[in-house]
């Protein structure tokens, strides 16, 4: 059995994708992204999605935590945790129809946390087109209809409690 070194990615059947952060005579430390700091076994079953090997013991703790963070923010298509505003914490969402047909209700954190996601897959989409073999004028056009989606999604900035995760759309000449 050949040992993963420090910053190997693996993925475990119960918690998921993580990071090696250490290495013991018997035991996996690793970071996982739903469940934290977690030991398992070094024959585990486990899957490696990237293997480091000779590397034990030679990366700090702060670059295994920045490495960490680098790819949640690569695979994953949420970024941060984003607090709802006080006032609204416990509220409920009410939608009531012109009509005699029954409200429609749900928790207003449930209503938050799909206003973030889909600003975070805008941005992960954001990112994606950033990056890619689109001539320059293409990146323009389609970044401006992605500045005119975070100007129709203004109106839910009330929801955020920090006005550093406000959507903002075009700015007023």
């Amino acid at each position: 059995m050949k040992l993963l070194g420090i910053g190997s990615r693996i993925g475990h059947p119960e918690h998921g994708k993580g990071v090696v952060t250490n290495v013991s005579s018997k035991y996996y430390w690793v970071t996982f992204l739903e469940s934290g700091l977690e030991t398992i076994d070094l024959d585990a079953d486990f899957e490696v999605i990237e293997a480091v090997e000779d590397e034990v013991d030679t990366v700090s703790f702060f670059e295994v935590e920045r490495s960490l963070v680098k790819i949640l923010e690569k695979w994953s298509d949420t970024h941060e945790k984003v607090a709802i505003a006080d006032k609204w914490k416990g509220g409920k969402l009410i939608l009531d129809p012109g009509d005699a047909t029954q409200n429609k209700e749900m928790p207003i954190d449930t209503f938050f946390h799909k206003i973030v996601m889909v600003r975070d897959r805008i941005r992960v989409m954001e990112q994606k087109i950033n990056s890619s073999t689109l001539d320059d004028q293409d990146k323009i056009d389609l970044q401006q209809y992605i500045t005119r989606i975070y100007g129709s999604l203004t109106s839910f900035n009330v929801l955020f409690k920090n006005k550093s995760d406000h959507f903002v759309g075009e700015k007023g000449k």
